[in-house]
């Protein structure tokens, strides 16, 4: 049985005349068992447990696609490490980023989505998507720092 993942996944194959491979499919499996944040490097090491044959090339190509098709979303934050997390079925969030270690804390927050609708709607002005990052110090650094 085909996860949801999968059939999108295979759906927009199609659409773009291309194949799903096998690869394909362990990566996508790999990358379904994931629910942090993860790097290119981390899914590799993932992937690699399942089948040595595949490389980094076939794991970004893949990734691209994944984000295409919108089963993941890339995020670049200010410590320049691309990194990805699942966004098909998964409810929309923002991030918290320590500046010292890097942690990154995903936060719901209904009344700031509800706060930019209501200014989209005041400016008569559609929202496709959007990103809210905020930079700061978490609870582990500053109490480092006491």
């Amino acid at each position: 049985m085909k996860t949801n993942e999968e059939q999108v996944l295979i759906e927009y194959l199609r659409q773009k005349d291309l194949k799903y491979t096998e690869q394909r499919r362990i990566i996508l499996e790999s990358f379904l068992k994931t629910e942090t944040h993860f790097t290119v490097d981390d899914l590799y090491a993932g992937v690699k447990e399942v089948n040595q044959s595949i490389g980094y090339t076939t794991i970004y190509r893949t990734l691209k696609l994944f984000v295409e098709c919108g089963l993941a979303s890339e995020m670049k934050f200010k410590d320049g490490i691309t990194r990805y997390e699942h966004r098909f079925g998964h409810e929309h969030h923002d991030h918290l980023i320590c500046v010292r270690c890097g942690q990154l804390i995903e936060v719901v927050e209904p009344e700031i989505e509800e706060l930019q609708e209501k200014l989209a709607r005041k400016h008569n002005f559609k929202i496709e998507h959007h990103r809210m990052e905020l930079y700061g110090i978490c609870k582990k650094c500053i109490n480092e720092w006491d």
